[in-house]
């Protein structure tokens, strides 16, 4: 007999939920209008996920202080790399999302996907607890896990250290704009540093903005100091 999209995701993660109501929950987007959603199990399992990375860099990293350890758990625990995560899984597939939704392409969403993978972490924590919640992430980060030979360096950090080595004031961060609902603000926030032209993005939060307006003035400020 074939098996149901859901064994077969439960088939890839290596473990099988006692409660499959749960594990669907866990994967149905808001957009479905039922009410029930992922929402509260992706708030624990974001926690989750933090706490069992934090722990994996602690135990495989010991040589290393908790400013880079710090920095790794950033990146490992970005929605970008739990999207990343969800794909690998075919997380999309099995997520249940509103016609409208996923005719917009709701099911490769990076934040509807990592919310997604948060979600089946906090079923998969209320269903077997920590332990098989670590042993389940490990496995789905594999590698990646090693592949960062240095710890990232954050954005701001970065264009603050370029302005610094050339003896200029802490570059400047403004709020420029803020539109948009506010369920789904959209800020706009300048950086600036001193002599150079300004760099403005958009984003949909201002601490997110800033560091992505601090990586594309940095970017710039390196091709044409280079």
């Amino acid at each position: 007999m074939p098996k149901t999209p859901l064994e077969e995701l439960q088939i890839r993660i290596g473990y099988q939920f006692k409660n499959q109501e749960r594990l669907l929950k866990s994967l149905t987007h808001s957009s479905t209008g039922t009410g029930l959603n992922y929402e509260r199990l992706e708030f624990l399992g974001d926690r989750v996920v933090g706490l069992v990375m934090a722990h994996v860099l602690f135990e495989e990293f010991p040589g290393e202080n908790e400013g880079d350890l710090a920095k790794r758990h950033a990146a490992l625990v970005q929605g970008k790399t739990l999207a990343r995560l969800a794909r690998e899984i075919d997380l999309g597939s099995v997520m249940q999302l509103s016609d409208a939704e996923r005719s917009s392409g709701g099911a490769d969403n990076d934040n509807i996907l990592a919310d997604g993978i948060e979600g089946m972490i906090g079923a998969l924590y209320m269903d077997a607890g920590l332990e098989k919640c670590h042993e389940v992430l490990k496995s789905l980060y594999g590698d990646s896990v090693y592949v960062m030979l240095k710890p990232p360096q954050d954005p701001k950090t970065a264009l603050q250290e370029w302005a610094q080595a050339r003896s200029l004031p802490l570059p400047n961060y403004e709020l420029v704009g803020k539109e948009g609902p506010d369920h789904a603000p959209t800020f706009a926030v300048r950086v600036s540093v001193q002599g150079y032209p300004p760099w403005t993005c958009q984003g949909p939060s201002r601490r997110v903005t800033e560091k992505q307006a601090a990586g594309m003035l940095l970017a710039h400020l390196n091709e044409i100091d280079g």
